[in-house]
């Protein structure tokens, strides 16, 4: 595993034992060169309750190309509808060590405006 990606996944294990400890539903972020990927992951049985990404085809067929900040937006609003159906108002935000600009920023901004509180 390079350096890079080791500094990254121990920043993000910090903020996970954070969540953890507060016991809260965590929106999760992972980001590749082509794509962006959220999840809302439940705190006890770490089972995955809503999923949205820019490899869906209904944002695909919204965006184009899926890694950039416009399509981090779109499944951030995507997120926020599914988690709204749901049933899923407040969660924390996990941005696995990113930095919080960019597409995690847009990301997190489309979700806040879609209704979920973090």
């Amino acid at each position: 595993m390079g350096t890079r990606k080791a500094a990254r996944l121990r920043r993000a294990g910090k903020t996970r034992a954070r969540i953890r400890r507060a016991a809260t539903n965590r929106l999760c972020v992972f980001r590749s060169p082509q794509h962006v990927y959220a999840q809302i992951i439940e705190p006890s049985a770490g089972r995955v309750l809503v999923s949205a990404s820019s490899a869906e085809r209904e944002v695909r067929e919204q965006i184009g190309y899926g890694g950039n900040v416009g399509a981090a937006a779109a499944v951030g609003k995507r997120l926020a509808e599914k988690a709204k159906d749901a049933g899923i108002r407040r969660v924390a935000f996990d941005r696995s060590g990113y930095k919080y600009h960019g597409r995690v920023k847009a990301l997190a901004d489309a979700a806040r405006e879609g209704g979920l509180e973090f």
